[in-house]
């Protein structure tokens, strides 16, 4: 089994599969965006200073940015 990893840990140029999410906190808008269990992720940029992470979604090739805070809830595993 593959090691579960927060999207805030993740570096930039990684891809990566969404598992699960770390609680139910997270609004459903993450999920209206494409962060859903299975999709295919690659971080494109991350600011710096905790700023926010600017990721991209696979399969209709859109960026988001969100806030590391909102990242650390985001489980998914390296590919």
């Amino acid at each position: 089994m593959q090691n579960k990893v927060s999207l805030d840990k993740l570096s930039k140029n990684d891809e990566a599969v969404i598992d699960s999410f770390l609680n139910d906190t997270l609004p459903a808008k993450f999920y209206e965006l494409g962060f859903a269990p299975g999709s295919i992720i690659k971080i494109k940029h991350k600011a710096p200073f905790n700023g926010p992470v600017c990721i991209q979604i696979k399969h209709d090739d859109s960026l988001i940015a969100i806030r590391k805070s909102e990242a650390a809830l985001i489980l998914a595993h390296k590919i």
